[in-house]
């Protein structure tokens, strides 16, 4: 049975596609954005989180740690890295919440359990499920699955993607996708380079490719103070986009909730003294696209 990797399920989103939705959010992304709020999402594999200003020394994990990875140190625990399996079994007995994981291996038969339990939901709002990341098409075969049994249950499907991945995978997910959520961060290539991790150029050119499909595509501008909110930026997307198929474009303000998951995974955090950009500013660039003929929606 094919199994993936998942670091949460966040259920009631209004956010992530049409009416009430249940968001799947995968492990593992290409990319390296200096304002990404999901950090626990950049790798594919499991990460434990081991805060030891919180251990009160009980010596309850060592006693549960099957690999002996755990040792007691000047009335701390203190784990070996090397000999941990990231099982995850010190985090359901740990009294004080000291271990945990960012992520959780599962099938598609666990994740389609969890997500039928919102099926009344979806009925009644015109919602469905949206995979989201990370980037959802780096566990491309697990996300097929996942978007086929969803279409076997007759449940709208959303992925939420940077779009950086081969066309050949991309195109094998659209056809079972009834809308995408589709990243633009930057169109100058060098600063997409700086501040995303990549060139831009594929996540262009299969977005061209994509709308020519004819599939519903949502376009999602992240705008981020000092980055991409400059209207030579706004001006050069909105160019880009008005020659496409584009249903809608989403103006995703700047929030930086994230930080505090840095400091769990002893990551730092780029773009600490960037401000949440005010609605005057949000509203400036919306017109801007919309004196282009763009759909455009602040928010999600």
């Amino acid at each position: 049975m094919k199994k993936g990797s998942i670091f949460n399920i966040q259920r009631y989103s209004v956010h992530d596609g049409p009416g009430i939705r249940t968001t799947i959010f995968l492990k593992g992304c290409p990319l390296s954005c200096w304002w990404c709020h999901n950090p626990e999402s950049q790798s594919s594999k499991l990460e434990r989180v081991f805060r030891q200003e919180q251990c009160i020394g009980c010596g309850t994990c060592i006693k549960i740690c099957a690999n002996k990875a755990i040792v007691l140190i000047d009335g701390k625990a203190s784990i070996n890295d090397a000999s941990c399996s990231l099982c995850g079994e010190c985090v359901h007995f740990c009294p004080v919440n000291a271990v945990e994981m960012m992520g959780k291996i599962v099938t598609v038969e666990d994740v389609m359990k969890e997500i039928k339990k919102d099926v009344i939901f979806f009925d009644e709002s015109g919602g469905g499920v949206t995979f989201s990341g990370g980037e959802p098409l780096v566990q491309n075969e697990f996300l097929y699955d996942l978007l086929d049994r969803c279409k076997q249950e007759e449940i709208h499907t959303t992925v939420d993607t940077s779009g950086y991945i081969s066309w050949e995978k991309l195109n094998q997910i659209a056809s079972r996708t009834d809308l995408f959520l589709y990243d633009i961060k930057l169109m100058d290539n060098e600063k997409h380079k700086k501040y995303i991790g990549v060139s831009n150029v594929l996540i262009l050119e299969n977005l061209k490719k994509l709308s020519e499909s004819d599939k519903k595509i949502f376009a999602r501008i992240p705008a981020i103070p000092g980055i991409n909110d400059d209207d030579e930026n706004i001006i050069k997307t909105g160019e880009f986009l008005s020659k496409l198929k584009i249903d809608q474009v989403n103006l995703l303000p700047y929030h930086n909730i994230g930080i505090d998951k840095y400091k769990k995974l002893g990551m730092t955090y780029k773009v600490q003294n960037v401000k949440v950009p005010s609605d005057e500013k949000m509203n400036q660039l919306s017109e801007i696209l919309k004196r282009m003929g763009l759909n455009v929606k602040i928010g999600g």
